[in-house]
């Protein structure tokens, strides 16, 4: 009897069988997946009209071309769809438009919430400039025949703005905002401080 060792094969041979086994399941398996696409686009080709039955042939091919007719000349001036009425507009008086729009006319209004207030109380001020987004504005108070600058500036936000002043002379005192930039100035308020 003998050994178990004699009955099998060779180391090597041992190792090249499943390898081969491996490549041969490879090809098995790349042939199926081939035939099984050619199967489909087959079907694909035949359910969209693409395939015309296996019937093209060279003939027919040769036969399908494409026409273009001979160009030949048109009507200098074609006739119109719509027609118009014969009676000329009016003309459009030159005074009525301008080549230039407008500006926005800019606005400063402004409004003081206390009529009377004590000497150094504080005295509201609020109002609105139209297209001032972003100015600064100084208060001016009228002193002895003209306009002088109050120590203080309000900026516009948006479209309004808002300060207080503290006024010390008495009587009937008169403030206004001015532009700085534009030198555009506000309508004035009288407060009467006692």
């Amino acid at each position: 009897m003998g050994r178990v060792s004699d009955q099998l094969p060779d180391e090597p041979e041992r190792r090249a069988l499943p390898v081969l086994w491996g490549l041969l399941s490879l090809v098995a398996v790349a042939a199926i997946v081939g035939g099984v696409l050619a199967f489909g686009a087959v079907f694909a080709s035949k359910a969209t009209g693409l395939a015309d039955d296996g019937a093209a042939t060279a003939d027919t091919s040769q036969e399908e071309t494409l026409f273009l007719p001979e160009p030949s000349e048109t009507a200098t001036e074609p006739d119109p769809y719509i027609t118009l009425s014969s009676v000329p507009e009016p003309p459009v008086p030159s005074s009525t438009f301008s080549e230039t729009p407008a500006a926005p006319k800019s606005e400063i209004k402004l409004f003081v919430a206390e009529d009377e207030v004590s000497q150094m109380e504080p005295i509201t001020l609020s109002g609105s400039y139209t297209g001032g987004e972003g100015a600064v504005l100084r208060v001016q108070q009228f002193q002895e025949g003209g306009w002088a600058d109050f120590p203080v500036t309000v900026p516009v936000n948006g479209d309004e703005f808002s300060t207080f002043i503290q006024a010390s002379a008495l009587g009937e005192q008169r403030f206004r905002v001015l532009d700085t930039d534009t030198e555009k100035f506000s309508n004035e308020i009288s407060v009467v401080i006692r």
